[in-house]
């Protein structure tokens, strides 16, 4: 699903609201996510699922096509951990 499709989804749900309106929400939604991962804060959706940032220590990587050694610095990355609940449900819808 994409993020256009999202908007859809959504606004089939809410037909109220106009396409724009939905689509600025979701905008400003995914905009607030991305504004707390940068500021190292944790993501609890009740239900869905946990965000948070993880380090990475620096290394020492290779590169695949020429095995030359590179270094890798450090790196934070987001993380999504499910939550039971939507585990739950996939597992039972398959």
């Amino acid at each position: 699903m994409t993020k256009k499709d999202l908007i859809r989804t959504v606004q089939e749900k809410v037909k109220d609201y106009p396409l724009k309106d939905v689509s600025y929400a979701v905008h400003v939604i995914f905009d607030a996510l991305i504004r707390a991962l940068i500021e190292d804060e944790r993501i609890e959706i009740r239900g869905f699922g946990n965000f948070t940032v993880k380090t990475r220590n620096p290394r020492t990587g290779r590169n695949p096509k020429t095995s030359e050694a590179v270094h890798l610095p450090e790196r934070r990355i987001p993380v999504f951990k499910s939550g039971k609940e939507i585990r739950h449900m996939i597992n039972t819808s398959a």
